[in-house]
C-alpha cells in the first residue's frame, strides 16, 4: 500500500486565514455594514428632508435639479439632459454629496467623542493594574530609605 501524498497549505494562505480571523478584521467588516447603512439614512434625509426645506428658504430651487449645461441641449432635469447627450455640470448633486459628507463627519466626530469619553471613564474607575500597584509601592520604599540615609558631606 502506497502512502497518501501529504500536501500542506500555502503559507500565504495560513497567513490569510490569521489576518481574517483577528478580531480588528471583524470590527471593521461591520462598521463596513453600518456605515452603509448609515449612509443611505443619511443620503435620504438629505434628498427627502433637508433639500426640500432649503429648496423652499431659497426661493423653490431644487437641488437635485439643479445643473449647468457645458455643451448640449438643456431639457427640463438632470437626467433627461444627459440622456440627451448633453455635457453637464451636475452642481446639485455635488452640493448634495458635501451636506451629506458634514453629516457623516458630525456624525463621527460625535461617536468618537462619546467613546473616548467612555473610554476615559472607564480608564479612571479601573484603577492601577496589580503591577502598577506592586511599583508604585517598590518607589516608595526605595524614596523612603533614601531619605533616611543621611548623605556625607561634599569633600
Amino acid at each position: 500500500m502506497q502512502a497518501p501524498i501529504n500536501i500542506s497549505r500555502p503559507q500565504w494562505l495560513k497567513d490569510f486565514q490569521a489576518f481574517i480571523m483577528r478580531g480588528n478584521v471583524i470590527d471593521l467588516a461591520v462598521g463596513l455594514v453600518i456605515g452603509a447603512a448609515f449612509t443611505s439614512v443619511v443620503s435620504s434625509m438629505v434628498e427627502d428632508l433637508l433639500n426640500p426645506l432649503l429648496g423652499l428658504l431659497l426661493g423653490g430651487i431644487d437641488f437635485s435639479n439643479l445643473f449647468v449645461v457645458i455643451v448640449g441641449e438643456r431639457r427640463p432635469t438632470l437626467e433627461a439632459t444627459r440622456e440627451g447627450g448633453a455635457a453637464v455640470l451636475a452642481v446639485g448633486r455635488f452640493i448634495n454629496a458635501i451636506i451629506k459628507f458634514v453629516i457623516v463627519g458630525f456624525a463621527v466626530f460625535w461617536l468618537i467623542k462619546v467613546l473616548t469619553r467612555i473610554g476615559l471613564e472607564a480608564g479612571k474607575k479601573a484603577g492601577p493594574t496589580a503591577t502598577e500597584a506592586l511599583l508604585t509601592e517598590i518607589r516608595d520604599e526605595l524614596r523612603t530609605k533614601a531619605a533616611a540615609v543621611p548623605t556625607p558631606p561634599p569633600a
